[in-house]
């Protein structure tokens, strides 16, 4: 897809001004982080991006992460684990850029642009999880199309999971909840993790809630999982 012609799934790049600490940690800690896009048609080696080898455990991608509590929390949780982490809105940045600093995790990469670029750019088969989060509802109908669960970016999700990894969904919109569920959970390459309600409208233990979570949801959050068949 021509970079003119894709659509925006993101809403504004930046918010208020970044205090004097956020903005030395864009300047000075993500560039030693930042996921650079290889040319094409070549693919992220995924070696090399973690320090020269491929994480033992694997490699786990999070789409919009906001302001990274959950992405260092499994970074933390999974030292094993290498994680991506896309975040176009660079005030999250900044503050992931906090956590993971006080933190001290090694093992979290961020690219701060459309995470579609960096999907198309990793190998196939090579996500053991990934995990899309309280993603941008577009609410107005005419704004659907916008929404980042589509099926071209779940075909994609599937080319890059290998069999039995992970696909985690959460969103407390009333209305984007039957779109991921006709979306996702019919989708032919994912089997929805779910034998009746509590097991959606509960959260699993490895899945921790964020500040965003406590200040700004609309509703009730429901959490998705599928498997990779």
């Amino acid at each position: 897809m021509e970079e003119t012609r894709r659509r925006t799934l993101h809403g504004r790049r930046r918010g208020k001004k970044l205090r004097v600490g956020q903005q030395s940690l864009l300047d000075t800690l993500l560039p030693r982080l930042a996921l650079a896009l290889p040319a094409e048609p070549h693919k992220i080696d995924l070696a090399k991006l973690f320090g020269g080898r491929l994480p033992p455990d694997g490699v786990w991608l999070e789409i919009g992460f906001g302001a990274g509590e959950h992405l260092v929390w499994q970074a933390e949780q999974h030292p094993d684990v290498g994680l991506i982490g896309c975040e176009p809105y660079l005030n999250g940045v900044a503050k992931c850029l906090a956590h993971i600093e006080r933190t001290g995790v090694g093992n979290v990469r961020l690219f701060t642009d459309d995470a579609r670029l960096v999907m198309a750019a990793l190998p196939d088969r090579s996500l053991g999880r990934a995990f899309v989060l309280f993603p941008d509802p577009w609410p107005k109908t005419r704004h659907h199309k916008r929404r980042f669960v589509q099926r071209d970016t779940l075909d994609r999700l599937a080319d890059l999971m290998v069999p039995g990894a992970e696909l985690r969904l959460a969103t407390d919109d009333p209305s984007y909840l039957p779109w991921m569920i006709e979306h996702a959970c019919t989708h032919p390459a994912f089997d929805w993790l779910a034998e009746g309600p509590a097991d959606w409208r509960g959260r699993p233990a490895d899945w921790p809630g964020t500040r965003y979570e406590k200040k700004k949801l609309a509703g009730t959050p429901t959490f998705l999982r599928l498997r990779r068949r």
